[in-house]
């Protein structure tokens, strides 16, 4: 196998309590949340589905049936699966009620589902961003016409934050997370990631058979697990994806029960360098999940650059940092023979990867994209 595909994962771990029951996540995200998100996104304008492309260059590679990339930079002109989320809940809650003002704590991309949500009705909207989340992502939300505060700290921060100024101001909290006696918008926020499984199924006529879910805080993976109880027929394994320096979900599965790490280094994957689970998912991932795999930020140019140059399928793929994890985690397993066929990984396998975003960020992505091409010319 070619030198830029010699890649490592940093740990992996197996779910002991895992035991997939369609009912008991049908409970804690009820099916009519998910067909009513369908319902009104599938009514928006500018709604189509996002493609599903067939990586098949990578395919060979790996010795695997197919590898299925959902391209999620597609997605209306937000360029990431949070359009799904964020702007559904907005319009669930502040439709008809024009002096309502919405609020949120983001890292960008759901900040951005809030904003584009908020102007679509006609709803003043405020955002919360800590110092790590860049000046362009910043006026990108701006752009749509949210007043944009910035807070000392990390994302963590910027949420108490939020939450202490929005409590004050009456404002209405458009959370992804979930604490305790605010369950129901972030439900809504999953409700609408579902979307995207509704999509995939309606896509291919293969089997899924592994799914590569990145998490964050687990709004995104807990959602598509969601998706995957009401819209497929028969269950993939499912491995969620982190950055090594924040795998909260690793660790709360480690424990079985929820644990807080303490980020030392921030990811550049800033979307899913997070601390802490979120409520509501954890119900859902603590016994979901097959596996956890950790991965590393370095090798995230490259792969960022070989989607773009067409490494993985005949089409450019324009991939954002978050959308990287997915193929790291993927080739890395492979890469271990003794792993590949733990998960059984084989010629059979129809895999599903989810390209979360494209370049929302692009003074980001035109940085990770010059480093991950003169990596990739080093090996040609």
């Amino acid at each position: 196998m070619k030198k830029y595909l010699d890649l490592k994962y940093s740990e992996f771990t197996t779910n002991k309590s895992f035991n997939f029951s369609r009912k008991k996540i049908l409970n804690v995200l009820p099916e009519k949340y998910l067909l009513d998100a369908h319902k009104v996104i599938s009514k928006w304008k500018g709604y189509k589905e996002t493609p599903l492309i067939n990586l098949k260059k990578l395919s060979k590679k790996l010795g695997t049936n197919n590898i299925f990339y959902k391209d999620e930079s597609k997605r209306f002109n937000l360029k990431s699966f949070k359009a799904l989320g964020g702007a559904y809940a907005v319009e669930k809650i502040a439709k008809n009620k024009k002096k309502i003002t919405v609020s949120t704590a983001t890292a960008g991309n759901h900040g951005k589902s809030v904003s584009w949500g908020a102007k679509k009705i006609g709803v003043k909207c405020k955002i919360f961003i800590s110092e790590n989340v860049s000046n362009s992502r910043a006026l990108e939300m701006e752009k749509l016409g949210a007043e944009v505060i910035r807070v000392k700290g990390n994302y963590e921060k910027s949420l108490s934050i939020c939450k202490e100024i929005s409590n004050k101001k009456g404002w209405q909290i458009v959370q992804d997370v979930a604490w305790r006696k605010y369950e129901y918008i972030p439900k809504l926020t999953m409700a609408g990631y579902s979307v995207m499984i509704k999509e995939i199924s309606n896509q291919t006529k293969h089997y899924i058979t592994h799914v590569f879910l990145q998490a964050g805080v687990g709004g995104m993976a807990a959602g598509m697990i969601s998706g995957i109880a009401k819209y497929f027929r028969r269950i993939p394994k499912i491995i969620v994806i982190e950055p090594e320096h924040a795998n909260c979900v690793m660790q709360s599965i480690k424990n079985g029960s929820i644990r807080k790490i303490n980020i030392k280094k921030q990811s550049i994957m800033g979307g899913m360098s997070c601390a802490k689970v979120s409520l509501v998912p954890w119900r859902i991932l603590k016994n979901a999940v097959n596996n956890c795999v950790s991965v590393s930020d370095k090798y995230v140019p490259q792969t960022l650059a070989m989607l773009a140059k067409k490494k993985f399928s005949e089409k450019k793929i324009i991939a954002g940092e978050c959308s990287t994890p997915g193929i790291i985690s993927l080739i890395s397993c492979c890469n271990d023979s003794h792993l590949k066929k733990k998960l059984e990984i084989n010629k059979s396998s129809n895999i599903l990867i989810i390209g979360c975003e494209g370049d929302t960020d692009k003074v980001l992505y035109n940085k990770l994209y010059k480093i991950g091409r003169q990596k990739l010319k080093k090996y040609e």
